[in-house]
């Protein structure tokens, strides 16, 4: 009798389906808020707008290298595979308990809850309705992935485009504020010292609302003809990316100043409002529930791939590693971090989770990107589909700014950074417990 063989994920994913995952995983909520807090790092337009490009450029380094890695393991998992095969089996478990089981569902609950508020607030939903609307969409996402790769993308396509067309409204907002005079996008604020050094803090808020490349590569095995696919959307999607960062803080600039935009909570509602009225606040708030309600949808259905890696390489129960026959989807694992996501949602403790594993985060990238060193070594007489360009220097250059973003966050916030270590030092005695157990069990 022949056997079985086990259900595998489907290559559904084209390259406008890729991109899509790119930009819908870096942008979120971020550039709608996070402009005010580099402009209050900053002296001028000039500075602020370098600051969006050597962000752009910086990430860029990295998106290469996750393009070269994608292409020689394009497997679902992203950095969990490559950690795996490079490090061994302990580094992956600790990314994966690190990410998959407490970041991943902490960012979703976090963002979640973000969507909720604007949403709430378009449709006039009083404050008590904010949980359940954000559990809600958390349980609406888990439901559709259910289906399968194609209809989340679908879904995501949607939100893609609708998250786009928010931040080209923005665009041309701040374009018709300005009145055809754009000289104060680039002029210093005199009004606005800022200490030294405060320019290379301004980099952090940047770098992160950059973060989000990596959803992609935990996708990988459901991405049709990967090895020129991932490289050419990750390229495609972050260079997207990078264009609607910098016109959106041209047309803040453009649209209240560098000093406007310095002191606001809200920059592209006030730039709507300006121009608008509150209907306009109304109709970016939409824009902004959109963009969210998206990136929740990925991280989601990237963060369910890993974690059903890990059940199938036996480092966490085995049901949560299966994938199931019809959709080809891994439903246990898209119901284990939905249903996390929505306790965290309803007891309100993400706030502590997603900023404890900040630093983890950036060192899973760090590692990530180093992974790359030894692939090239352990397989240097085999040709790679897709190669970084200059390297080693690209590589080194991410690892390199990744690690200084770390030193600076533990300087920033020693008690955030502690905690981060600690979670991902409280994953060793779980792993060797795990592995005790298995056996036992056995």
């Amino acid at each position: 009798m022949i056997a079985e063989t086990p259900p595998s994920y489907l290559r559904r994913l084209g390259t406008w389906d890729a991109a899509a995952i790119v930009i819908g995983g870096v942008i979120g909520a971020g550039i709608f808020r996070s402009a005010s807090t580099v402009a209050e790092r900053t002296a001028s337009g000039a500075q602020l707008l370098s600051l969006w490009a050597i962000g752009g450029l910086l990430t860029l380094a990295g998106v290469l290298c996750y393009a070269e890695l994608g292409a020689r393991r394009p497997q679902a998992g992203g950095v969990y595979i490559y950690l795996r095969e490079a490090f061994g089996q302990l580094p992956a478990f600790l990314f994966g308990w690190t990410m998959a089981l407490i970041n991943y569902p902490g960012s979703v609950a976090a963002v979640a809850t973000t969507f909720a508020n604007y949403a709430c607030a378009a449709i006039g939903l009083p404050t008590p309705w904010v949980k359940p609307v954000a559990a809600g969409a958390i349980a609406l996402i888990v439901g559709v992935n259910f289906f399968g790769i194609r209809a989340g993308s679908r879904m995501l396509n949607l939100f893609t485009l609708l998250k786009l067309s928010a931040i080209a409204l923005v665009v041309v907002a701040g374009v018709v504020l300005a009145h055809g005079s754009f000289g104060a996008v680039l002029a210093t604020d005199a009004a606005h010292p800022v200490p030294p050094g405060a320019f290379l803090g301004a980099l952090l808020p940047v770098l992160f609302t950059y973060g989000g490349f990596h959803y992609l590569n935990d996708l990988a095995g459901e991405v049709r003809d990967p090895q020129k696919t991932l490289p050419r959307a990750l390229g495609l999607g972050l260079g997207g990316v990078v264009v609607c960062y910098v016109l959106v803080n041209i047309a803040y600039l453009a649209g209240l100043g560098h000093g406007g935009l310095a002191a606001s909570h809200a920059p592209a509602a006030d730039l709507m409002r300006r121009l608008f009225g509150e209907r306009g606040a109304t109709v970016i708030a939409v824009g902004i529930a959109c963009s969210t309600f998206g990136y929740c949808s990925i991280a989601i259905a990237g963060g369910a791939r890993v974690l059903q890696t890990m059940g199938a390489d036996g480092m966490l129960f085995r049901a949560v590693g299966r994938i199931d026959a019809r959709s080809h989807a891994p439903r246990v694992a898209l119901a284990v971090l939905g249903g996390w996501a929505i306790v965290l949602v309803v007891s309100g403790s993400f706030d502590q989770l997603v900023d404890y594993t900040t630093v983890g985060e950036w060192l899973s990238h760090a590692f990530g990107i180093a992974t790359l060193f030894w692939y090239r070594w352990r397989f240097r007489d085999r040709p790679s589909p897709y190669r970084v360009p200059l390297y080693p220097l690209l590589p080194l250059l991410f690892v390199g700014t990744v690690l200084g973003v770390i030193v600076i966050t533990a300087i920033r916030s020693p008690g955030d950074a502690g905690m981060s270590l600690l979670l991902i030092g409280v994953g060793v005695p779980v792993y060797y417990a795990w592995r005790a157990w298995q056996r036992h069990t056995a």
